[in-house]
């Protein structure tokens, strides 16, 4: 299955204009906060109030499963402060890095329909991104790049300019190119950097790894990598309302909560290149531009439905094979998973934090399942996912009974 030749096309896809196929009503428009509000759950909602207080978080949302049936779903604290929203199970919210996990399981599923392979190389005359823009390669280690280098951040790649996917200026100024920049901007940056390390080699997070991955989405797919996820990989678990971000509030999704920063945050120069001053989660990163790295919206329910299509639980028919599940969470020490933060015999872990915004998915032995997202940064930047993990997880120890029901079990309606 290695790639050989240059073959991969690019193609523009029917949805290039912007628009959507009519979508059946999700999941997350189908409940609200009262379906979960019981007696023996009041100790968890004063839980999550108490821990978002402390740590100044306006809204959030919550959804819990075991062993594939969703039981709880609720929202807390507000959408929006400025005119008292109040935050119900439908709102999308940012996730940051948890938009690798969806990453990777198209990665596995162009695998398993044999149109690419882990192994094979990205870049190079024989690599899957073979376009001549991609060509002049700086470090010639890059050509040993593979996909699953990608996948599991062992690329090699590093950060001589910090974060490229947050510092898109130097990045602009760096490649002698206006802003905004593209995402072929960014896999042609990738090109002409230094690699830290050998690939195969040492881990080294990196948020350009999976913007290339979206790259390698596109080549392999033929379509706009949104237009991949969300008829390939989000419809078929019955995800609908699922998108990549807007940066700008006039651009956000109807029921799209706001972000909201630490008091001491001051603005940044807009992602777009003008000279307006913005606040980082409101045009100052380019959200959009992280597409797989980081540039996901959507709601606690419909993360659950993936992670219940890809956990080898018994109850429903998988997405993926269990083999392509063993790849992304293996168990061995030194081993690191794909799309996953982390991953053992006992839990899967996979954070994500920007500004505005902090998110966690939490897959544990016990046959539990849950999902938290704020709407709001913390003083301890990504620190505050571990204070979810933990609070969070103390929380739904203290529920005794949890109601019988499977909220899964409502079907969309068109």
């Amino acid at each position: 299955m290695a790639v050989k030749l240059c073959t991969h096309q690019n193609g523009t896809g029917a949805d290039d204009a912007g628009e959507e196929k009519p979508q059946p009503t999700p999941l997350n428009h189908l409940l609200n906060n009262s379906m979960s509000d019981t007696p023996q759950t009041a100790r968890l909602d004063a839980s999550i109030l108490r821990f978002m207080r402390y740590w100044g978080i306006k809204g959030g949302s919550f959804a819990l499963m075991r062993n594939d049936s969703l039981l709880y779903a609720k929202g807390y604290g507000y959408s929006n402060i400025h005119d008292s929203t109040r935050c119900e199970v439908r709102n999308i919210f940012r996730v940051a890095s948890v938009s690798k996990l969806i990453t990777a399981i198209a990665i596995m599923h162009l695998h398993e329909t044999g149109r690419l392979s882990p192994q094979d190389t990205v870049f190079g005359e024989r690599g899957i991104l073979c376009d001549s823009l991609f060509l002049n390669i700086r470090d010639k280690k890059i050509k040993g790049i593979t996909v699953e280098h990608l996948l599991r951040h062992t690329s090699g790649f590093s950060n001589p300019h910090g974060d490229a996917a947050f510092n898109m200026d130097l990045v602009a100024r760096f490649l002698g190119k206006p802003l905004p920049l593209t995402m072929d901007d960014m896999v042609l940056y990738a090109t002409r950097i230094r690699l830290r390390a050998k690939p195969g080699g040492r881990y080294n997070y990196s948020n350009l790894g999976y913007i290339i991955l979206s790259k390698v989405i596109e080549k392999v797919s033929g379509i706009p990598y949104e237009t991949y996820i969300k008829d390939s990989i989000l419809a078929p678990m019955g995800c609908y309302d699922m998108h990549l971000a807007n940066n700008y509030a006039e651009g956000f999704r109807e029921n799209e909560v706001d972000y909201y920063e630490v008091k001491e945050a001051e603005p940044v120069p807009a992602f777009d290149g003008s000279d307006t001053l913005v606040m980082k989660s409101h045009g100052g990163n380019d959200v959009h531009g992280l597409y797989g790295a980081g540039g996901w919206v959507a709601s606690p329910v419909e993360l659950l439905k993936i992670v219940s299509a890809i956990n080898k639980c018994p109850v429903r028919e998988e997405f993926l094979t269990p083999e392509s599940i063993d790849f992304m969470t293996p168990y061995e020490k030194n081993s690191k998973p794909a799309g996953w933060a982390s991953s053992n015999s006992r839990t899967w872990l996979r954070s994500g934090s920007m500004a505005g915004t902090s998110a966690l998915i939490k897959v544990q032995k016990n046959g539990f399942t849950w999902v938290f997202i704020s709407n709001s940064s913390s003083w301890n930047g990504p620190g505050l996912a571990r204070q979810m993990n933990r609070e969070i997880t103390r929380a739904i120890q203290r529920v005794k009974e949890w109601p019988k029901v499977d909220y899964f079990s409502i079907s969309p309606t068109h």
